[in-house]
């Protein structure tokens, strides 16, 4: 069961450094609110193609744990997505980078202070090695041009994305006991309906971009891997292992969003992106070697797989 959980999370994370490459490469083609109206409007239809006998199957529980299911979509996916769309178009790819690797310090907090999580000093030490392996591939191997970043209206969005999927991760651990399709179905469906406002009021500036041939394939990229395949993988990662231990794949997005960049951008591959995959990887290994014994899972299992 834990090689699996560990396999979702990789595949997850790599979904999700894929969107930070793709949120990257809208910028032009199509505005942030309508990429993720888009995204969720083609998610939704998805869904619902593949969902609807399962989704009356469990209407009751859906029913009673509504408000939960669209809090998800709200927080977890419209929230997260529109503020990091909207902060590659003020920030630097380095700043988004160091800012999403602060993702699970703020879940090992969280944890700690509402639920008093144990964390164990290998914990710390894995987080510290994976922070170093995040930073060293934002800064482009030279960690003293750290020292001169500076904060903007980009970090600030950042910041709330940061908080938000923090949040989302966090609250999984009440997920209703429901198949997968309908706890995907409920928060996509609220996602669609939370970003719609986020694009009128886009449209109400004069912003809005409607895709052009590129941006329909950001938008069924981001439509089909990161709202779908990587949130279906995390939700199972986090069922399994934990919030805490799930939370410290998410450095992982940085890395392989460098390495994505590398492939389809046509960057170069240098050697500090290489060790800081090492130090990413191994920082995970000794995490979830050293970690507390009573802390396997924070997120009950659900009957339904």
């Amino acid at each position: 069961m834990q090689a699996t959980a560990y396999i979702c999370l990789v595949i997850a994370t790599l979904c999700w450094g894929g969107n930070s490459v793709a949120g990257k490469l809208a910028v032009g083609h199509i505005s942030p609110m309508m990429l993720t109206f888009l995204r969720w409007f083609l998610a939704v239809a998805l869904i619902a193609s593949i969902s609807v006998p399962q989704l009356k199957k469990d209407w009751p529980v859906a029913r009673k744990n509504l408000p939960l299911l669209l809090c998800y979509g709200a927080i977890g996916y419209t929230l997260f997505n529109a503020m990091l769309y909207s902060a590659v178009q003020y920030t630097t790819a380095i700043n988004v980078a160091i800012e999403q690797a602060g993702i699970p310090m703020l879940i090992f907090l969280l944890n700690f202070f509402f639920f008093r999580t144990g964390i164990s000093l290998a914990q710390c030490l894995g987080f510290g090695m994976t922070l170093v392996g995040v930073a060293l591939t934002a800064a482009h191997g030279d960690l003293a041009s750290l020292l001169q970043l500076q904060l903007n209206r980009g970090d600030g969005l950042m910041l709330v994305a940061i908080a938000a999927y923090s949040l989302y991760t966090i609250f999984l651990r009440w997920k209703p006991p429901v198949d997968w399709r309908t706890l995907m179905a409920f928060p996509a469906l609220a996602a669609m309906l939370t970003s719609l406002p986020l694009l009128l009021w886009e449209v109400s500036r004069g912003a809005a971009k409607w895709p052009d041939q590129a941006g329909w394939s950001i938008t069924l990229y981001t439509a089909i891997f990161p709202s779908l395949l990587a949130q279906i993988l995390y939700i199972k990662g986090v069922e399994a292992i934990g919030a805490n231990r799930a939370g410290l794949f998410i450095n992982l997005v940085p890395v392989f969003g460098t390495l994505l960049s590398v492939l389809l951008i046509g960057e170069r591959l240098q050697s500090f992106h290489m060790i800081a995959l090492v130090l990413t990887l191994g920082g995970i290994a000794i995490a979830e070697k050293g970690r507390p014994k009573a802390s396997a899972s924070t997120v009950p299992a659900s009957p339904v797989d």
